[in-house]
């Protein structure tokens, strides 16, 4: 029914040149030992959220933060980039019995210019090259559409661009795409393989792969067209039934979707019981299989390696590697040989930075290089000038400096008459990839803001849409920020200037907007006045948990989001006089909130 794919029986060879050492030949000590307490040991490295970083990160999206040991104090460190995670893993794996390299979703999509220019073709081929077994898939993974995601599992061509390359054809991911909560409409089948099945030391091991649930909350509807996204415990334990049947006793399920530790260090501990990290993986965890032995997960872009109780109340291992290969997980197993399960108080799981301190893998840069040149004159085109950093990914702040500048560009877009009469704009935090970064990445110069680096913040290159929303809408608009399926996680927008007000996050969902305190261009909103609103398509369509915008009328769709920036960054912006951050004053927040995504 699918295609599996192993990179598996290769693993040797490539050991033995001295480029992996993925699976080491065990000694005769180790081999007596194993056979007395018959067990073997297994070694995962995880990671999740690369979304197509294959050079480093830049600003504050390209560190971690951690505690110093020297002086006890919270440092951002830098980390990231392929040539170094490919060399950190490799590292890793030499020392171990065995090992799987495993990942939970959005390894693609939301890309910098260099995978993203060409369908993320070359994150695919670096995570070949990196070791990649198997991944889960992830919301990002339907950016374009399952059609294309079964292209970038399958191989073949791009159907518009073509190959990029005289002679060249995609092959294809070599590793495995997991899909078992995502079926198609009609049929009711699994749109790719549910989960996939290898052999450690004689030991079957499975691994089930799901994405969230609320999926199509936060793609595009085109993305997800024709399919369906099943319950993440229902499927999950579904497939490790069918898999005990099988005689895998081993499991481990890769699940796009993710928690929120109660701290933003990297190597935060948890707590025995799980009672330091909150979210929708909490409640996922605690109502898995208890066959399922370790638990990968991601989504939330944060750091943690957490024991979560089973059903049981056995303890498990649940973790996540933050995102964009600033972090791997590396997970201790041990399988039983007579069970074939694992044996779960073995379980050992700790995360470790990926320190641009280690050689550059030779291979990843010079993949790197030459996508580079094929990218290098759209990429290295000047838009504008800063005179700092701006960031905005890299901001934990409810609201952030380019969030204001990404607002402030769109209301002036889509102000005049013509493009829709404009009043206020909104953009979502969530689609802010990364920080405009003052220092040069190349040889544009400090300061310079090149398309490649506009479209690493902005890479959906999302169609702008103005619609005209009752003042009640407005409020309502904004009261989703804080309340239903945002209360608990919420997302603030992002507005344009002239829109102000106050959030008290000392109170509970709605009540958070105080609508006193809403002013635009200094007047109160009228209930039954009508106003102009911008926003991308994706927001403009309800995305994110907004249902007031799906409500609006007199729809206008404009130019992209990323063409917007740009106009705005020429506009605003000389080598004389450079674009400066936002102050910051249009969102005032009571209480706990400085960490709101």
């Amino acid at each position: 029914m699918f295609t599996v794919r192993s990179r598996r029986a290769g693993l040797a060879a490539v050991a033995a040149a001295g480029l992996l050492g993925s699976v080491a030949v065990p000694t005769a000590a180790q081999a007596a030992d194993a056979d007395r307490h018959k067990t073997v040991n297994l070694q995962l490295l995880a990671i999740n959220d690369f979304h197509g970083n294959l050079e480093p990160p830049a600003g504050s999206s390209g560190t971690i933060r951690e505690i110093d040991p020297a002086t006890g104090q919270v440092v951002s460190t830098p980390a990231g980039g392929i040539e170094y995670l490919a060399t950190a893993l490799r590292q890793a794996r030499i020392p171990a019995d065995d090992s799987i390299t495993v990942a939970a979703g959005d390894i693609v999509g939301a890309s910098p210019l260099t995978s993203a220019l060409f369908h993320d073709e070359p994150t695919i081929e670096a995570m070949d090259k990196l070791g990649l077994d198997v991944t889960a898939v992830g919301n990002h993974e339907f950016d374009e559409g399952a059609k294309e995601l079964t292209r970038l599992q399958e191989g073949g061509c791009h159907p518009v661009d073509g190959c990029y390359e005289a002679g060249r054809k995609f092959k294809g991911a070599n590793f495995n795409y997991l899909a078992a909560n995502v079926t198609n409409e009609k049929t009711g089948k699994p749109i790719l393989a549910p989960y996939w099945v290898t052999r450690s030391q004689g030991v079957k091991v499975g691994f089930i792969g799901v994405t969230l649930e609320g999926t199509p909350n936060i793609v595009t509807a085109e993305g997800v067209k024709g399919l369906k996204f099943g319950n993440e415990v229902t499927t999950i334990n579904k497939y490790a039934a069918e898999l005990k049947k099988q005689g895998v006793n081993s499991i481990v399920a890769l699940i796009h979707e993710g928690g929120l530790p109660a701290s933003s260090t990297y190597n935060y501990d948890c707590g025995a019981a799980g009672q330091g990290i909150s979210g929708p993986i909490v409640d996922i965890a605690k109502n898995l299989d208890p066959a399922i032995g370790a638990i990968v997960t991601g989504h939330t872009h944060n750091a943690y390696a957490c024991s979560i109780p089973d059903p049981q109340g056995v303890p498990r291992s649940v973790t996540s590697a933050a995102s964009f290969g600033r972090l791997y997980t590396e997970i201790d197993l041990k399988l039983d040989k007579t069970t074939g399960s694992i044996v779960r108080p073995s379980v050992k799981a700790e995360n470790h930075v990926v320190r641009r301190t280690v050689e550059k893998a030779p291979d990843m840069t010079a993949l790197i290089e030459r996508y580079s040149k094929l990218a290098a004159p759209i990429a290295n085109r000047p838009l504008g000038f800063i005179a700092s950093d701006i960031n905005g990914r890299g901001n934990s702040d409810p609201e952030k400096p380019l969030g204001d500048v990404i607002a402030d560009a769109q209301l002036e877009g889509l102000a005049p008459a013509d493009k829709g009469g404009a009043q206020v704009a909104f953009m979502n935090p969530g689609g802010i990839r990364s920080d405009l970064v003052y220092k040069a990445t190349g040889a544009e110069g400090d300061g310079v803001v090149t398309y490649g680096e506009a479209f690493t913040v902005q890479p959906f290159t999302n169609m702008m849409q103005v619609k005209t929303l009752t003042g009640a809408q407005l409020v309502q608009l904004l009261q989703q920020q804080v309340s239903g399926s945002n209360e608990a996680s919420p997302k603030v927008l992002q507005s344009s200037k002239g829109l102000t007000y106050t959030l008290d996050m000392r109170k509970a969902g709605a009540d958070r907007v105080l609508v006193d305190s809403i002013r635009l261009n200094g007047a109160p909103v009228d209930p039954a006045a009508k106003y102009r609103v911008a926003a991308n398509e994706f927001l403009a369509g309800g995305g994110d948990g907004f249902p007031a915008f799906a409500a609006g009328t007199d729809k206008l769709v404009g130019a992209s989001d990323l063409d917007v920036f740009a106009a705005y960054l020429g506009a605003h912006s000389t080598a004389a006089a450079p674009l400066k951050a936002p102050a910051q004053d249009r969102i005032k927040v009571l209480g706990p909130g400085s960490d709101l995504d």
